[in-house]
């Protein structure tokens, strides 16, 4: 559900959802929020923007063979199974449209559709995150060898989650396809590319606000079973 609130120069989306702990509203609805905005053409205060992204972009902390690692990576929200293939069918659909002028804008209002629309939330499996290993380096080397991690998103000046899991590596299959998609939904795509480019699926097991506030300093937070 999303509630409208008026302010002085527009109208904003705050996301409302009924979930278990702020992580998810400030997590997804944050974000959420930003495509919506982004989609409709609004013109978004680069600092807000930017600042946003602290939402897709946790450190991924791992330990094993290269030693102790936290690397940035981007993440996304993906489909529950039931919704996975029509997804993929409107991504590839896109993808196969090709690059040109306002790709990218096409691209979110599709997110918006899918993904990030009022309403969508329902839709969300909110127990795995996604991401891609693009540079086969430290944090490669120590999910090869062991499976367990810690994504760590901190907004200035206060806001800090830290997410504890389990990483699964997905080469190939439809998951595999879908998460290189949804990258390329938005970026210049490259499906030539996805072969070479592994999926990380994290399979959340708790989460701590962190946050210098009342409600976080390391407070253990509820979290979203499958």
């Amino acid at each position: 559900m999303a509630q409208l609130i008026r302010s002085k120069d527009r109208m904003e989306v705050v996301f409302m959802m009924d979930m278990p702990s702020s992580f998810y509203k400030w997590a997804y609805g944050k974000r959420a929020d930003m495509v919506r905005r982004l989609a409709a053409g609004e013109k978004v205060d680069p600092n807000k923007m930017f600042l946003s992204f602290t939402t897709h972009c946790p450190t991924f902390i791992s330990h094993g063979p290269a030693g102790l690692n936290a690397s940035v990576k981007g993440i996304g929200w993906l489909p529950k199974k039931e919704y996975m293939q029509q997804t993929l069918d409107a991504y590839l659909k896109h993808i196969d449209s090709g690059w040109r002028e306002g790709y990218s804008e096409d691209g979110l209002k599709l997110l918006v559709e899918l993904l990030y629309g009022e309403g969508c939330e329902k839709k969300i499996d909110f127990t795995v995150m996604s991401s891609m290993e693009l540079a086969k380096k430290h944090s490669w080397e120590n999910f090869n060898a062991g499976k367990e991690v810690t994504l760590s998103f901190f907004e200035p000046p206060v806001i800090h989650y830290e997410v504890r899991g389990k990483i699964e590596i997905v080469n190939e299959g439809m998951l595999h396809k879908l998460v290189n998609a949804q990258h390329d939904v938005y970026h210049q795509p490259h499906p030539e590319r996805w072969e070479s480019r592994p999926v990380y699926i994290v399979h959340v097991e708790e989460i701590f606000d962190n946050s210098a506030t009342k409600a976080g300093f390391g407070t253990k937070a509820e979290v979203i079973k499958g």
